[in-house]
């Protein structure tokens, strides 16, 4: 891996692409002070040039150097949970180029716990002038699409990419699945914060922990970040989420039609599964963590599997499903008039 990582970070130096792994998902990066290499990364994704990306940094970075201040309930947020799956935003440096930002005054800082995200972003920050290079890296799927949680799945997802043009780092299954927590405190000196901008396996309990205040939900103010549309994390299947009831409805409805295709339903239990003709019954795991963990490579090889549609059991309403709960309902949120 020793001269993998070497040629990844001349890569990145070069203005190159180079996705990798971290804890959630793998990232698609580039450096995120080289507005050429930042385009790649917009057109590479079909990504809307005012959604911003997040910068990954190194664990000894100088955050000094990214951001224009670093509040106390920040560096707080930093002992607890860095490295780690927690994204800060925070007020962007004026060097750092709005770029990054989709043009807002603010900046995503995250530090990942994985080893070899860890390796890539050292290495780089040394073939820096300066030694503080970030990696802007969103996931490395195409805009609005599953999240990979697998080196393969960022192959088979930029087959037009080959490896002059975009390198891929192996690092095993992602262990997190899901984004990171994002959370505001950019705002803080106008006495605005925190606020959860998008939950993930830190939770807000555990956040609220450690400031002592729990943190706020989304205001019109709050900057946008990656994965705050209401639809997004999409397979490309149609999907629903539903209780179990209504599940269990929906997979009998019309499978004896001539033109039925198939259907998967996802249950927490396969006790509640029918012999509906068509309908695979596939069990999902009953823990939030394990679930999440599961998620996105569960729906990718559902879209290889041929279903004309996917049918999922609303998961528990319960704090500890908050994360698992966002990403499924912007899944489903993309086929929300769709009769399937």
């Amino acid at each position: 891996m020793g001269r993998l990582l070497t040629d990844a970070a001349a890569r990145l130096a070069a203005g190159g692409l180079v996705a990798f792994p971290t804890e959630t998902v793998y990232g698609l990066g580039a450096d995120a002070e080289n507005t050429q290499a930042l385009a790649r990364i917009y057109a590479a994704k079909g990504r809307p040039a005012n959604h911003p990306v997040i910068v990954h940094v190194a664990p000894e970075a100088d955050l000094s150097y990214w951001a224009g201040a670093i509040p106390a309930e920040a560096r707080a947020l930093i002992q607890a949970f860095w490295p780690g799956p927690l994204t800060l935003i925070l007020p962007r440096a004026a060097h750092i180029p709005a770029a990054v930002s989709g043009g807002q005054d603010s900046v995503g800082l995250r530090c990942p716990s994985h080893p070899v995200a860890q390796a890539l972003l050292r290495e780089f920050a040394r073939l820096k002038p300066n030694g503080q290079g970030g990696v802007a890296a969103p996931s490395a799927n195409k805009f609005g699409q599953v999240s990979p949680t697998h080196a393969a799945h960022v192959r088979a997802e930029f087959p037009e990419l080959g490896p002059d043009q975009l390198l891929v780092l192996e690092g095993g299954p992602s262990q997190v699945g899901i984004e990171s927590t994002i959370v505001d405190v950019s705002r803080i000196a106008q006495g605005v914060g925190p606020v959860l901008l998008r939950p993930g396996h830190i939770s807000a309990a555990q956040i609220g922990e450690v400031l002592g205040v729990a943190p706020a939900r989304p205001d019109e103010a709050a900057p946008q970040v990656s994965g705050s549309l209401k639809a997004h994390y999409a397979p490309r299947t149609p999907l629903r989420v539903l209780p179990l009831d209504q599940l269990l409805d929906a997979a009998g409805r019309d499978t004896s039609a001539p033109s039925a295709g198939r259907t998967a339903a996802v249950v927490f239990s396969l006790d509640a599964r029918r012999a509906i003709p068509g309908v695979d019954w596939l069990e999902c795991a009953s823990d939030p963590g394990r679930y999440a963990r599961d998620l996105y490579a569960l729906l990718r090889r559902l879209d290889g599997q041929g279903y004309d549609r996917i049918l999922m059991e609303q998961p528990p309403r319960a704090a500890a499903w908050q994360a698992v709960n966002d990403r499924i309902g912007r899944a489903a949120a993309a086929f929300a008039t769709d009769g399937a």
